[in-house]
């Protein structure tokens, strides 16, 4: 934006219907004019540097899924492999492939650490923070949210069925190894026959709830910023009477007692995600809306700093709310232009 007076930028408020301008420093109208600009866009760029643009206390909900660095690499992975896999990460600073290396976890939390500080500051006090994880790194995510100044109020699961088994036996390693004969190689798979690497069958992913710290009481709270306070007018389970619950699940799950008192969402059909989604981690609209529904009314910002393939800001047009998102993938980009041009059909 170019130079202008206070005056200049108080008009521009003013027509663009910015809300709580008024007292405000010449810096803080600008950037409040900036956040409007963003207001129902998704910019290519890195999140943290974007996010240092928008004003404090101005953002209503977080809702993302940020990678989460982990690569289907086998026990024989090597530095070089896991460097060419790191090259061509969402985030290439960071080592992606290293299944089960200890400084992973520290890497992961060294990087998330950064990018709540600046979510804390963006968001308004009693805003959620509502960040997916893989089980294997949760307790680095929510550690460095807590960090950054959250109130880590929970943890939401999402349990679905629909997963592949990643456990492997060891076969492939012992038809490999040319130290054995034919006859040994026979003799170690009977004694590993049914033993796989200890990977359990995935079928939940945990969803961190956590919240910037309210100012005052919560109805005060409420009444400045609309924020802080749950939506409980949201009812779940297949009569739509039940309170909500910190699990939600697939559809097709066997206990069908117990589904009747909590939010079933169906994993993304193709219709939903597009022939032409390549993301590899896309999440049910029906889920991320339920969620906004909880913590935010409508006509709310919602910010989701790693947009991926667009769930976030679909979500936000079918539910009345704003989005803003970022990402660094221009492929990404491409296919959430594609998904909010078919949902504001």
């Amino acid at each position: 934006m170019e130079t202008k007076t206070r005056k200049e930028l108080l008009l521009l408020c003013s027509q663009r219907g910015v809300k709580d301008y008024a007292g405000a420093s010449k810096e803080r109208l600008a950037s409040l004019i900036h956040l409007q600009d963003l207001v129902n866009t998704i910019t290519l760029g890195e999140c943290i540097e974007q996010m240092r643009r928008i004003p404090s206390n101005s953002i209503d909900m977080i809702c993302t899924d940020p990678p989460y660095f982990l690569d289907g690499l086998g026990d024989d992975w090597n530095k070089e492999t896991i460097d060419t896999k790191g090259a061509s990460s969402l985030v290439g600073n960071l080592p992606k492939g290293m299944k089960f290396d200890r400084n992973q976890s520290k890497k992961f939390f060294e990087f998330y650490a950064k990018v709540s500080v600046e979510i804390f500051r963006i968001l308004k006090p009693g805003g959620a923070f509502l960040s997916f994880s893989s089980p294997r790194l949760y307790h680095s995510m929510a550690m460095a949210i807590e960090e950054a100044g959250f109130e880590i109020r929970d943890m939401l699961g999402w349990i679905y069925t629909q997963s592949q088994v990643k456990a492997f036996s060891q076969d492939h390693i012992i038809e490999k190894d040319k130290t054995l004969s034919a006859e040994e190689k026979v003799a170690l798979k009977e004694l590993c026959a049914g033993w796989k690497t200890p990977q359990l069958k995935p079928a939940i992913e945990p969803i961190c709830l956590a919240v910037k710290p309210i100012e005052g009481r919560y109805i005060d709270n409420f009444q400045k910023y609309s924020t802080g306070l749950m939506n409980t007018n949201v009812k779940v389970g297949e009569d739509g009477t039940y309170f909500p619950a910190n699990i939600i699940v697939t559809e097709n799950s066997s206990q069908q007692e117990e589904l009747e008192k909590v939010f079933l969402v169906s994993k993304p059909t193709k219709k939903e995600k597009g022939d032409y989604n390549t993301h590899l981690s896309v999440k049910p609209v029906e889920l991320i809306s339920h969620l906004m529904k909880l913590y935010t009314k409508e006509g709310a910002i919602v910010l989701d700093p790693f947009m991926g393939s667009g769930t976030t800001a679909v979500a936000c047009i079918q539910s009345n709310r704003k989005y803003i998102g970022f990402d660094i993938n221009k492929e990404y980009i491409k296919i959430c232009e594609k998904r909010i041009t078919f949902a504001q059909q």
